[in-house]
């Protein structure tokens, strides 16, 4: 039998389907995945992470303008 992914996969056996009357909602067997606990306080987290955006902006901004240059000199 394959490996159970929670959140993701599981293979049910047949009693299994029968108990549920045959319902093939995955949620009844798949469950759902674990998630990491975040002890991160919201007020510290969200200006980290705003500042982390704002870079890959800035980033993204200069290579695009990068891309835009080279492309210019097949016109």
């Amino acid at each position: 039998m394959h490996d159970a992914v929670p959140g993701f996969c599981r293979a049910a056996t047949v009693e299994e389907v029968r108990d549920h009357k045959y319902a093939l909602t995955p949620g009844r067997y798949v469950g759902s995945a674990e998630t990491e606990e975040d002890d991160e306080p919201f007020e510290e987290k969200m200006p980290r992470l705003v500042a982390a955006l704002n870079a890959q902006f800035d980033e993204s901004a200069k290579l695009e303008r990068l891309i835009r240059e080279n492309l210019s000199k097949f016109k």
